[in-house]
């Protein structure tokens, strides 16, 4: 099973997810060998600290400033990190002008203490990054 899909099932709590879309980097290629691709982009599962660097470096943005303000806006992101629905799209506007361009991904371990969804199991946090501009997150127990 790979990293990718381990984090998914909620091992490796101190790695973070990062989807990276084709139309956000130039060329993905060289990253291909760290991720798992997906049909419109890339999923790279990386250790917490070099996993915000590259999201850094690639979107210009802190990775935890970039959640605070996904965190105003709650839309659906794909369980699979490799996209998601922008709660600003209306029904008459084309898909292509809400094309996913990264999600930010980690996950918290169950917490019974703190209750709610934490009791549940693990709870996975992403944020993501819409072309028209909207962040938006999403939350669920893995």
């Amino acid at each position: 099973m790979s990293t990718y899909a381990e984090f998914l099932d909620g091992e490796h709590p101190e790695y973070v997810a990062v989807y990276l879309s084709d139309g956000m980097v130039d060329d993905l290629g060289p990253l291909e060998q760290y991720g798992e691709r997906r049909d419109d982009g890339l999923v790279l599962v990386v250790p917490g600290d070099k996993g915000r660097s590259v999201f850094k470096q690639v979107t210009g943005m802190e990775a935890m400033q970039f959640s605070q303000q996904a965190m105003g806006t709650n839309g659906d992101i794909e369980d699979d990190l490799a996209g998601g629905e922008c709660p600003t799209k209306h029904p008459d506007e084309p898909e292509s002008d809400h094309e996913t361009e990264f999600v930010f991904a980690f996950f918290e371990e169950q917490n019974e203490e703190v209750g709610g969804l934490y009791a549940e199991g693990d709870v996975m946090h992403a944020y993501a990054y819409c072309e028209c501009g909207t962040a938006y997150s999403d939350r669920w127990v893995v």
